[in-house]
């Protein structure tokens, strides 16, 4: 939509006056085989990352030689990512490459990139000169370390722009900002959904996202959450601030009466219009019995458990229902099996481990029913090696956010093959 275009950027130019400076944003996002960015958004001219690079097929190797673009250009305003993992991603290849890329800075030149079309390597060789001052300075940073390594590297930045900033995404941001990004605000500018633009933010500054609903952007209905009722949809003056509604959407052609699978509360009003927060999504509920846990109300007990684990920090994680396992799960009941990346902590006593079967059994009263029948076995937690879970978003083939709970046989594996403990 060119108005809801418009509309980001007069946001985001009002909220931070250097944004909008020509070729003073960087663009990290892997969008293969269509060279763009994350929403279609104009102004080319502000990137300073060439187009070519989103399109590459493979999705390390596009935020890698769009990283190297973003490096040269130190009066960055903007750092921009389709998702916050993209960016995390990014600046995890910072950490490991920064000598040679800082080679690359030094020889203008691009090191061997496997999978990189030779016209495509033309194209971007031609447009990156020697810079010796830049390459010094990269070095000087990332030997320091790389706690707010971004406004170091970028002192003029002023924020950082990603698709996505809830639900699986805000473990992503929440990390980042406490670490890489800190001290830079994250502004999520627009709400997609069903491959419709639907809902702008307003409020950039604001750390908690909302999104006011555009009324001729979509046909939009409304299923309320209603215990123990058959809900009947609503529309967009019927809504309720406060409450929770299923998302239902008539905007692409041919697809009439969508369900996206989404939840959205209605946190206000904004001239009649309805503001709405993600709060979930449907098929990321865990339920091997109907006891249905959902994605951010699991979130929020593991988060609690962290807290029982000193010294941990959690890079990654993800759930199976213990019937993707098929025979490999073995004759017990039914259960939930964590794959965890965690930073800080080599291992887990069994009793650290239980603390999490621990706190979900206090927190959904169905859960702790069932444990205690039997008929739901206890929570089986893995730590997996550092990086699986970058290797995880590079296998899903998509620049979607990342599922919480894994339904893919194949991908099961790959995390299987990376547990340590």
């Amino acid at each position: 939509s060119p108005q809801g275009s418009l509309l980001y950027l007069d946001a985001l130019g009002a909220a931070f006056p250097g944004a909008l400076t020509r070729r003073g944003t960087a663009l990290l996002h892997w969008s293969p085989g269509c060279p763009r960015a994350p929403a279609a958004w104009p102004l080319p001219t502000l990137y300073c990352t060439p187009a070519a690079a989103s399109a590459l097929p493979s999705r390390a190797a596009a935020l890698r030689l769009q990283l190297l673009f973003a490096l040269r250009q130190r009066a960055l305003h903007v750092l921009e990512a389709g998702l916050a993992a993209e960016l995390r991603d990014a600046l995890l290849a910072l950490r490991t490459e920064w000598p040679q890329l800082a080679q690359e800075l030094a020889l203008g030149r691009l090191s061997p990139q496997p999978g990189l079309p030779e016209g495509v390597r033309a194209q971007l060789q031609a447009l990156l000169t020697p810079d010796a001052a830049r390459a010094a300075e990269l070095r000087a940073e990332c030997t320091r370390g790389f706690e707010g390594i971004v406004l170091r590297l970028w002192p003029q930045l002023e924020v950082v722009v990603v698709r996505t900033a809830h639900g699986a995404e805000r473990l992503y941001c929440d990390s980042l900002s406490q670490a890489d990004c800190r001290g830079l605000p994250f502004y999520c500018p627009f709400y997609q959904a069903a491959g419709a633009l639907l809902g702008i933010n307003l409020w950039p500054v604001e750390p908690a996202p909302q999104f006011l609903l555009c009324p001729d952007w979509a046909f939009y209905e409304f299923l309320p959450c209603l215990a123990n009722k058959e809900p009947q949809t609503v529309l967009l003056d019927e809504l309720w601030e406060g409450r929770e509604y299923g998302l239902v959407v008539t905007a692409q052609p041919g697809e009439y009466r969508c369900r996206t699978g989404e939840v959205l509360k209605v946190t206000g009003f904004h001239k009649q219009c309805p503001m709405v927060e993600p709060v979930r999504r449907e098929s990321q509920t865990l339920s091997v019995r109907g006891e249905s846990i959902p994605e951010e109300q699991f979130w929020r007990s593991l988060c609690r458990t962290l807290r029982m684990w000193p010294g941990a920090c959690l890079i990654d994680y993800i759930c199976v229902e213990s019937s993707l396992l098929g025979d490999s799960s073995g004759p017990c009941a039914p259960h939930y099996e964590v794959f965890m990346e965690l930073q800080g902590l080599r291992d887990l006593s069994e009793g650290q481990r239980y603390k999490l079967d621990q706190c979900l059994q206090e927190d959904f009263p169905t859960y702790k029913s069932f444990r205690f029948k039997g008929s739901i076995g206890p929570l089986r937690l893995h730590l997996v090696r550092p990086g699986s879970f970058t290797q995880l978003r590079a296998a899903l083939g998509s620049p979607m956010p990342m599922p919480r709970v894994l339904r893919q046989e194949q991908l099961l594996q790959l995390l299987q093959g990376s547990v340590i403990s």
